[in-house]
C-alpha cells in the first residue's frame, strides 16, 4: 500500500509518535510525505519515505494529484482544530475532499488513524489492490 503523511506544525509530533508506535506496519509499506513531516519521521524511525514538497511549496497539491491517479491507498493528515490559517484549512479541505471523491481511506486525527492502520495489518484495505492502475508508483 502507498501511505501519505501529513501534520499540522503541533502534530508533527503526534506523527512522529505515531510512526513509532506503528513502525512495524507501516515497514511494510510505501511511505511518501510533505517534507518536514517526512524528514521528521525518517530520522526518528529510520523508515524509508519519499519526501514530497513542503506544504507551502505545493505538498497537499502532490498528495491530491496522486490520489486523483489512484497512486495512494491511504491518507493520515493530522490536522490542529484550533488552526485560524485559512490557507492551512483551505489546503486539509481539498485534500479531504479529495480523498472522498476517490474513495481514498482518510484519517485527520489519532483515533481514526489507529482505526486505519489496524485495518491496514488486518488486510482490511486489501480491496485498494484492486483498484491500483498497473503503472503506479509501486
Amino acid at each position: 500500500m502507498n501511505i501519505a503523511f501529513l501534520a499540522h506544525d503541533k502534530k508533527k509530533e503526534l506523527m512522529v509518535q505515531f510512526c513509532t508506535a506503528y513502525k512495524s506496519i507501516l515497514s511494510k509499506h510505501q511511505l511518501y510525505a510533505t517534507a518536514t513531516t517526512g524528514r521528521l519521521i525518517a530520522d526518528t524511525t529510520g523508515l524509508p519515505i519519499t519526501l514530497l514538497l513542503s506544504h507551502k511549496q505545493g505538498g497537499h497539491e502532490q498528495v491530491n494529484a496522486r490520489i486523483a491517479y489512484n497512486e495512494l491507498d491511504l491518507v493520515l493528515l493530522f490536522t490542529d482544530p484550533n488552526s485560524n490559517e485559512p490557507w492551512d484549512n483551505q489546503q486539509i479541505l481539498g485534500t479531504i475532499r479529495a480523498c472522498d471523491k476517490y474513495r481514498v481511506p482518510v484519517a485527520t486525527n489519532l483515533a481514526s488513524a489507529e482505526m486505519l492502520i489496524f485495518g491496514l495489518q488486518r488486510g482490511d484495505l486489501d480491496w485498494r489492490e484492486m483498484l491500483r492502475p498497473k503503472n503506479s508508483l509501486r
